[in-house]
């Protein structure tokens, strides 16, 4: 079958769909026959999205870090949708992390938001495609799980811990029939990217070919995507050297740039994500 053709009346729940990545792929899989559910917390822009597609759209507004919320979105999507086929979870912030000035409620916020939002999310369709046999849960981590960046200690550690957790339950969900695909990209340019780092950065990857990226990884089964394949390999190599010389290296770096903070940030997806360990992708 053709990465084209499996989207084709396909139920596909996406979070974090009001922009960046999330927003992408809707526009990529609506003219594809794909039919969509889209979850994020600004309900307006999730319904100017929908008015934009050719098909009709679910539109179920939650925050992805609340299980109440996501259990709510969940049940109109199944009442308007029925059983989700592909849930994709791009929902995602980045917050500067400085290490010398700590701020424990920063670094909880980006770790509810980008593991247990990922994590609510799973919670509310893994039930029905176990005891179908039958499903696809894929999100967006990032490379920066695989590299840890100055500045970027939430934000890393975020994207390392959706790593293992998918790992994990693609072990557990394999004989169950359900497959899981871990997308990590590279930088992507989206709202949490600055404009300093769009003339400076060499890989950056635009919204819409991460999105033809993740959705090509997701039809062909593979379990991981990991892109560009230069940020790929260099975060490769980094993970090779030793401790002490990966810090020398990177002690001159600059901290990851924060571009936004706002309630909409939540819903972008895409700063230095990270993906494969193993296949032939990346993104978030």
């Amino acid at each position: 079958m053709g990465s084209e053709s499996f989207w084709s009346e396909r139920r596909v729940w996406i979070t974090g769909a009001s922009s960046g990545i999330g927003r992408a792929i809707a526009e990529r899989l609506d003219p594809l026959g794909a039919r969509l559910a889209l979850t994020a917390r600004r309900e307006a822009s999730l319904r100017q999205l929908a008015e934009s597609l050719s098909g009709e759209a679910v539109v179920a507004a939650a925050d992805v870090s609340d299980l109440g919320q996501m259990q709510s979105a969940g049940a109109r999507v199944a009442a308007e949708l029925g059983d989700v086929d592909v849930l994709i979870a791009c929902a995602g912030v980045y917050r500067l992390t400085d290490g010398r000035q700590w701020d424990a409620a920063t670094v909880n916020e980006v770790l509810r938001i980008n593991v247990e939002g990922v994590s609510n999310a799973i919670a509310v369709v893994a039930p029905s495609m176990v005891q179908r046999g039958a499903g696809h849960i894929a999100a967006v981590s990032s490379l920066a799980g695989l590299a840890p960046m100055p500045g970027g200690a939430a934000y890393c550690a975020s994207k390392a811990a959706l790593i293992a957790l998918l790992d994990s339950l693609r072990l557990d969900l394999r004989q169950a029939g359900v497959k899981v695909t871990t997308i990590a990209p590279g930088y992507v340019d989206t709202p949490m990217i600055t404009d300093e780092e769009r003339q400076t950065l060499h890989d950056l990857v635009t919204a819409d070919d991460a999105a033809r990226r993740c959705c090509e990884a997701i039809a062909r089964g593979q379990s991981y995507a990991a892109f560009p394949w230069r940020t790929r390999w260099l975060v490769k190599l980094a993970q090779r050297l030793p401790r002490w010389l990966y810090d020398r290296i990177m002690a001159d770096a600059p901290p990851m740039a924060e571009s936004i903070r706002s309630e909409s940030a939540s819903d972008v997806g895409g700063h230095l994500q990270a993906d494969d360990a193993a296949d032939d992708q990346r993104d978030e």
